[in-house]
C-alpha cells in the first residue's frame, strides 16, 4: 500500500512538474500580487471587480473580438473559473481556423503584406488568450493551436519583416512603430509556442538580439527619414506613437524575460530616458485628465502611463515614474483598469511623492527639434512646447509651430488631427495652416513634405533655464527653404511675459502672416491684446513688433500701418466635420526682411488687477521691449545688424550705452534702478554674441559667440554657458571671486582686480 502510494505521488509531481509554465505577463508572482491588491486596496478592488463583471458579460456573447480574450484569459489565471477559459478556447478556435489574419486592404497591394498591424495585434491577443488557458487546453489542441498560430501570425510577419529570402520591409517602413509592431509581436507570439514549435526559441532570440539596431537606426538621407530614437529618449512621430512602438517592444521584452529571467538581454541606454520623455510632455491638471503635448498624430490626453508601468515592471524603477503613475492613474484615465494595467500594477510604499525639485523643468530633445519648458511642476501650471524638427508620416509640416497650456488649458493650440480616411487628414491637419507658424504670400512649408519628407528639418538650439528666465531658438529655415532665406523664431519668457520673435526673410518681397490656433473665446475689443479665455484660464496676445494691433479699438480702415487681425477657418481636433475658427496676423506692408515680436501675457490670480508693463520702442539698428513686473525690470534688445544683413564685419552696437554684438541682450534691474550703472545690474543674457561692455567696462567677454545667462549678475554669478567647447571667458564682478557656478559645477578663476572681472577657461565644455 506504501509502495503504491509513492508511485502515485511520484507521478503525480510529475504530472504537476509537466504543467509548470512561465507565463508570459499574467505571470504567477504578478497573478499573487494582484490577489494582494484587491485584498488591501479599494481602487484596485473596485478595478477588479468592474473588468470581473465584463468578463461575465463576454460569457453570454456569441461572436467575440480577440482582444476579449486578454480579459477572459487574466479572470482565468485570478478564478480557475473554467468557464472564462471555455469562452476563450472558442475565441482561439474560431480564429486559428481563419485563413488570414491581415486585412483585405493590405492584402490587396502588390506584392501583398500579409502581416501588417491586423496580424501584429491579432497575434498578441491569441498568443497571450493561447498562454492564459495553456494548462486547460489538452496536448493535442496545444499542437494544433500552435501550428495554427505560426501559419496565421509568426510566419507571415517572418516573411514579412525578417526572411533573408523573402523581407520586404525595413526599420522605417510604414513609419518607424510599424517594425516594433510587427517584429516583437511575433517575438511575444513565438514565446508562446515554444514548447510546441521547436524552432521558435530560436526566432524570439533573434528578434531579441535585433532590437539594438532597430533602437539605433540613424535615419536615411535619401529617404528623408528620422533616426528612431532622440539620444534622450524622444520620439519624433508623436506622444502617441512614442507609446506605441515603445510598448510593443517593452510586452515583448517583458515576456521575454519572464519566460527567461536568467537569459542576459540588450539593454538600450535609451530604456533609462523613454519614461521621461512622457514626464516631460505631459502637463499636469487638477482634478482633471492629464495633458500631453500633441505634435503630430496624437491625441490630447496624456497616455505615459502605460510605458512607465512597462518599464516599472522591468525595474526601472525611481520616485519620478512612481508620481507620474499615481497622477494620471487616478481613474481619469481610459488604461488604468484595463487587464493589462491591472495585473501589471505596481506595488508602491507610499503614494506622498511630487517631482524633485531640483528636477528640471525645460528639456530639449534635440535630436527630434522637441522642446518643453514650464513654470513648475505643479498641477495647472504653464507649459510651453515648441516643436522645429522633422516633418514625414505622423510628424506634421509644422517647423516653428508652439502651443501653451495654462491654468488647466490648453489655450494656445495644435489643431490635431482626423481620421487617416478622410481627406482634411492630408489636406488640413498635416499641413502648415493647422499649426501655428510663419505664412509668406500665403505659403509655408511644401505641401507634400508629410507624404515625401524634407531634406532640410528644422531644429532647436540653445534652451537656457535660469530660476525666473527660460530661452530657446527654433530654426524653421530648412523646411521654408523654397520661400524663406530665414525663418528664426526666438522664444524669452520672464516671469509672467513670453516673448514670440520671428526673424524672417524671404528671395522677394511679399506679404508675412503668422497664424494662431486657440481653444474658448478669442476677441479683440477695444485696445491692442488679443485676449483668449477658456473658463479661468486666460491670456493676451499682444504684437509689439512691426506694430500694434491699432490703439482704443480703432478701425483696421484707418490705421494700415498697424497689425491686421484676419478670421480663418480651420477643423475641430478629429472632428472634420465641425469648423473652428483661427486668426492670422499680418502687417500692411510687403517686404522681404521684417521682424515680429509678440508677447503672450499669462494672466493669474496674483496679476489679475497688476499686469506687466510692456513698452516698445525702435531705431534703425535695435528693436526694444521693456517688461515691468512684480518689483523687476527686464530690458530685450534684438540688434538688427545681427540678423544676417552684415557678413565680413561684427554686428557692432551701441544700444543706450551698451556696447555689444550680441543678437539679443536681455538685462534685468530692480524697477525704478539707474539702468546706467552696471551695479544695479541683477541679471545678463546674451544671445549669439560675444561681448557686452559699458563704459570701457567689460561686463562679459569671449572671443567667440555664445549663448549665455549670468544670474545673480555683480555677486557670486551662476553663469549658464552654450558656446565653442573651447573658450576664455572675462565676467565682471565688482568684488574679489576666485570661483562660481558654471552650469551647474563649480568652477575655479582668476580674479583681475585692476579690470573687475575673473577670467575662466573653459576647456572641453567644462
Amino acid at each position: 500500500m506504501r509502495k503504491l502510494l509513492l508511485i502515485f505521488l511520484y507521478f503525480l509531481t510529475i504530472g504537476i512538474t509537466a504543467q509548470e509554465r512561465n507565463y508570459l505577463l499574467y505571470t504567477d508572482s504578478n497573478i499573487s500580487k494582484l490577489k494582494n491588491q484587491i485584498s488591501n486596496d479599494k481602487s484596485v478592488k473596485d478595478h477588479w471587480n468592474t473588468q470581473y463583471k465584463k468578463a461575465k458579460d463576454l460569457l453570454k456573447k456569441d461572436k467575440l473580438k480577440s482582444k476579449d480574450g486578454l480579459l477572459l484569459g487574466l479572470v482565468y489565471r485570478m478564478t480557475g473559473e473554467e468557464k472564462f477559459a471555455s469562452k476563450l478556447k472558442e475565441i482561439l478556435l474560431s480564429y486559428t481556423s481563419r485563413k488570414t489574419w491581415e486585412g483585405a486592404t493590405l492584402l490587396k497591394r502588390t506584392p501583398a503584406w500579409k502581416a501588417g498591424l491586423g496580424t501584429s495585434h491579432t497575434s498578441y491577443d491569441i498568443a497571450m488568450g493561447f498562454d492564459c488557458i495553456y494548462n486547460y487546453l489538452s496536448e493535442t489542441e496545444r499542437q494544433d493551436i500552435a501550428k495554427d498560430i505560426v501559419r496565421l501570425g509568426i510566419t507571415p510577419a517572418r516573411e514579412d519583416w525578417l526572411e533573408p529570402e523573402k523581407n520586404m520591409h525595413t526599420y522605417d517602413t510604414m513609419g518607424h512603430n510599424w517594425w516594433s509592431a510587427c517584429v516583437y509581436m511575433t517575438g511575444l507570439t513565438s514565446l508562446s509556442v515554444r514548447n510546441e514549435i521547436p524552432e521558435a526559441t530560436k526566432w524570439a532570440e533573434e528578434i531579441q538580439e535585433s532590437a539594438i539596431e532597430w533602437i539605433n537606426y540613424t535615419g536615411s538621407v535619401l529617404q528623408n527619414k528620422p533616426p528612431t530614437f532622440d539620444q534622450d529618449g524622444g520620439f519624433y512621430e508623436s506622444i502617441n506613437y512614442a507609446s506605441y512602438a515603445a510598448s510593443q517592444y517593452l510586452l515583448f521584452l517583458s515576456a521575454y524575460q519572464n519566460v527567461w529571467p536568467n537569459t542576459p538581454i540588450y539593454k538600450s541606454p535609451i530604456l533609462d530616458k523613454i519614461g521621461d520623455f512622457f514626464i516631460n510632455t505631459t502637463y499636469y491638471v487638477k482634478s482633471g485628465e492629464d495633458l500631453a503635448v500633441n505634435f503630430g498624430d496624437s491625441g490630447l490626453i496624456a497616455t505615459g502611463d502605460r510605458i512607465v508601468r512597462l518599464l516599472w515592471n522591468l525595474g526601472y524603477q525611481n520616485e519620478g515614474y512612481q508620481y507620474y503613475m499615481n497622477h494620471i492613474s487616478n481613474g481619469e484615465n481610459r488604461d488604468s483598469s484595463s487587464a493589462e494595467a491591472l495585473i501589471l500594477n505596481p506595488d508602491f510604499k507610499s503614494n506622498n511623492l511630487s517631482f524633485s525639485k531640483n528636477r528640471p523643468k525645460s528639456h530639449l530633445y534635440k535630436d527630434m527639434g522637441w522642446a518643453t519648458m514650464r513654470n513648475s511642476w505643479d498641477d495647472n501650471a504653464t507649459m510651453l512646447a515648441v516643436k522645429s524638427g522633422f516633418t514625414w508620416n505622423h510628424a506634421h509640416a509644422d517647423a516653428g509651430s508652439y502651443i501653451l497650456f495654462h491654468n488647466g488649458k490648453n489655450l494656445i493650440i495644435d489643431s490635431g488631427g482626423a481620421s487617416y480616411l478622410s481627406p482634411l487628414y492630408t489636406e488640413f491637419y498635416c499641413q502648415s495652416e493647422a499649426h501655428n507658424v510663419i505664412f509668406f504670400n500665403g505659403k509655408a512649408q511644401n505641401r507634400k513634405d508629410p507624404y515625401f519628407g524634407n531634406v532640410n528639418p528644422g531644429s532647436l538650439h540653445n534652451l537656457v533655464e535660469g530660476d525666473n528666465f527660460k530661452y530657446l531658438l527654433a530654426n524653421a529655415t530648412g523646411p521654408y527653404s523654397h520661400i524663406l532665406t530665414r525663418n528664426y523664431r526666438n522664444f524669452i519668457w520672464v516671469g509672467d511675459v513670453i516673448l514670440v520673435i520671428d526673424d524672417l526673410l524671404a528671395f522677394e518681397p511679399g506679404k508675412f502672416e503668422w497664424f494662431l490656433h486657440y481653444n474658448g473665446e478669442s476677441t479683440l475689443k477695444g485696445g491692442i491684446d488679443l485676449t483668449i479665455k477658456d473658463e479661468d484660464a486666460k491670456i493676451r496676445v499682444r504684437p509689439l513688433f512691426p506694430n500694434t494691433f491699432p490703439p482704443g479699438g480703432e478701425r483696421p480702415h484707418d490705421f494700415p500701418e498697424h497689425m491686421l487681425l484676419t478670421q480663418k477657418i480651420g477643423h475641430e481636433d478629429h472632428h472634420p466635420e465641425e469648423e473652428k475658427p483661427f486668426w492670422s496676423i499680418s502687417h500692411f506692408e510687403e517686404t522681404a526682411r521684417t521682424k515680429f515680436i509678440s508677447a503672450i501675457i499669462l494672466e493669474n490670480d496674483d496679476n489679475e488687477n497688476n499686469l506687466p508693463v510692456i513698452t516698445r520702442d525702435e531705431t534703425k539698428d535695435y528693436l526694444k521691449v521693456s517688461i515691468t513686473q512684480k518689483g523687476e525690470t527686464t530690458e530685450v534688445y534684438f540688434n538688427l545688424l545681427a540678423d544676417g544683413s552684415l557678413k565680413h564685419r561684427n554686428s557692432l552696437i551701441n544700444i543706450d550705452g551698451w556696447e555689444t554684438d550680441a543678437y539679443i541682450t536681455v538685462l534685468k534691474f530692480d524697477e525704478g534702478a539707474d539702468k546706467t550703472n552696471i551695479n544695479n545690474v541683477n541679471e545678463v543674457f546674451i544671445g549669439h554674441g560675444s561681448y557686452l561692455r559699458r563704459d570701457g567696462q567689460v561686463l562679459i567677454h569671449a572671443l567667440s559667440k555664445y549663448t549665455a545667462l549670468v544670474e545673480n549678475f555683480g555677486a557670486q554669478p551662476n553663469l549658464i554657458f552654450q558656446g565653442q567647447p573651447n573658450a576664455t571667458v572675462n565676467l565682471y564682478s565688482p568684488k574679489n571671486i576666485n570661483s562660481l557656478k558654471l552650469n551647474d559645477a563649480n568652477k575655479n578663476g582668476d580674479y583681475n582686480d585692476s579690470k573687475k572681472t575673473i577670467k575662466l577657461l573653459i576647456r572641453d565644455n567644462k
